[in-house]
């Protein structure tokens, strides 16, 4: 019996701990988005994803023979979907990018470029909790076989080139109001009346 009490009390004390450090920890941080993480908190965040991504993924090499048609499909679908945030270069440096918490990440370095390629694909498909990294599984072949190109083009993002750069920079989105001055240039050029 006195074994049962000393492990409840034992609970409760590292439970009230438990919570009182995150009322701190929203106390001082605000939740804001706007600094850097800290360096302990950038640890345990990779730390937790690496223990998150089951082992049997952590090890997984990417089935899909690199090729210079998958790297420029993967170079095609990462200017569309994911340059918004991790911008065209991979840098991060983005509005959307910059303010994301955590940062989006320059992929170009180690802390991305030495994950595996099962984690890699992990992420891509999954996405990050608590970060702005979205989880973009289709649940088909056709979307894996997509991911999948995705890891071959950012272990290339360290030797992209500007070529690619300005080919990834006409697939990029355009806003609504890019598109309308497009419209009105084209009808302006072709003479016709435009208000």
């Amino acid at each position: 019996m006195r074994t049962i009490v000393v492990v409840l009390l034992a609970l409760f004390v590292v439970g009230a701990v438990g919570v009182a450090s995150g009322l701190w920890y929203v106390r001082a941080t605000n939740l804001s988005a706007l600094p850097q993480p800290h360096p302990a908190e950038a640890r345990l965040a990779r730390a937790v994803r690496r223990f998150a991504v089951p082992t049997a993924m952590q090890g997984q090499r990417n089935p899909i023979q690199l090729t210079s048609d998958v790297v420029d499909a993967g170079r095609a679908h990462f200017a569309d979907h994911c340059a918004s945030c991790h911008a065209n270069d991979g840098s991060g440096d983005t509005e959307m990018g910059r303010n994301l918490f955590p940062k989006a990440p320059d992929m170009r370095l180690p802390a991305t470029q030495s994950l595996t390629d099962g984690e890699l694909f992990w992420i891509i498909e999954h996405g990050v909790r608590f970060t702005g990294m979205p989880g973009w599984s289709t649940g088909t072949k056709e979307g894996e076989a997509a991911s999948w190109h995705l890891v071959h083009f950012i272990r290339h993002l360290p030797d992209i080139t500007a070529a690619e750069l300005e080919d990834m920079a006409e697939r990029n989105p355009r806003s609504p109001e890019e598109v309308r001055q497009d419209i009105e240039a084209e009808r302006f050029l072709r003479g016709e009346d435009v208000r």
